[in-house]
């Protein structure tokens, strides 16, 4: 039953029905009022975003996107990865939206949560706004942003949309090979070796793999030599990109971030908290020191093409605090 007070997508929320229950995570299909909507950066370089499914229950620490429950009035962040919202699907509307989107314009992919998670597997809706691209869509530029080897089921698919003059990159999140690393920090998110297995599937299809090792946590995995690993294993798999961004805290991140550096790296909460303490952004001597050191490692495994916004966040420059890890 509606709560009478709640207006726009909380409203469609809390109207919301259950598809499925699992230990963990709930499933709720949510009515679309529109799938593809407008990227407020001009920095970026697609003017378009689509998110097949709000919320994401990879559950990673650092994920600064729990803030979009608030928009439905759950203000729990942990929420935010065991409520998922799968869209309700109109073949008709989606097409409708895609054609008024202008053939020099880009579209990105997953832009706050992943549209290859577990849901995907269920609900497939990342797979039918890809059988629309095929058919009908021609467009500068399709991003797809995950951290799940799901991706790679579509590597047909997306050659497909590639033959249709479309430009399409893949962009596969790869912030550690240590595997119990990785667990810790995006507890129910694919392994790394699983990653880089559809980074070799999809550029053996012919897609342009990016591999992004971000975010770059200072004391956790910001050392040279744990970059360098992620980049020689996104090399040998195929990717022809690499690149990567510092983190950033959001208040919805913090409250689920500093209970885990509790956990697994006391140490290193006191210089957090005092690098967090006035504004989410980093900014200053480290983010140069984290450039020139992902440089080199791209230079070393002929990544040549620098991405813009290295080493912050690629809303460009923010209010950040000066802050050495040094």
């Amino acid at each position: 039953m509606s709560q009478p007070h709640l207006i726009g997508i909380a409203k469609l929320a809390a109207e919301s029905g259950v598809l499925e229950e699992k230990s963990r995570v709930e499933y709720r299909d949510l009515e679309a009022r529109r799938y593809i909507t407008k990227c407020p950066n001009p920095a970026l370089p697609f003017q378009w975003t689509i998110n097949p499914y709000r919320g994401c229950e990879y559950g990673c620490k650092y994920c600064y996107a729990r803030y979009t429950h608030e928009f439905m009035e759950l203000r729990d962040p942990r929420v935010f990865e065991t409520r998922i919202f799968a869209k309700k699907w109109n073949r008709t509307a989606f097409l409708n939206e895609l054609r008024r989107v202008p053939f020099e314009q880009g579209i990105a992919i997953g832009t706050a949560t992943d549209p290859y998670q577990p849901a995907e597997r269920r609900f497939g809706l990342t797979r039918r706004m890809l059988e629309v691209f095929a058919v009908h869509a021609r467009h500068q530029g399709l991003w797809i942003t995950t951290k799940s080897d799901l991706a790679s089921r579509d590597a047909a698919l997306l050659a497909a949309i590639a033959a249709n003059q479309n430009q399409v990159s893949v962009n596969i999140t790869i912030t550690t090979l240590d595997t119990n690393l990785a667990r810790a920090l995006e507890p129910f998110a694919p392994r790394p070796d699983l990653r880089l297995g559809a980074v070799q599937r999809l550029a053996e299809a012919g897609i342009h793999v990016c591999v992004n090792c971000s975010p770059v946590m200072p004391l956790i995995n910001d050392s040279e030599e744990s970059i360098d690993a992620v980049a020689k294993a996104a090399k040998d798999a195929g990717a022809r990109a690499f690149w990567s961004n510092v983190v950033f805290l959001k208040p919805c991140a913090s409250q689920v971030f500093f209970p885990f550096l509790e956990e697994k790296f006391p140490a290193a909460v006191r210089r957090y908290r005092a690098a967090f303490s006035d504004a989410a952004y980093l900014k200053g001597p480290y983010l140069e020191t984290i450039g020139q050191r992902v440089q080199r490692v791209r230079d070393r495994h002929g990544f040549h093409s620098r991405s813009t916004g290295e080493g912050r966040h690629p809303g460009g420059e923010n209010p950040q605090l000066q802050f050495s890890w040094e």
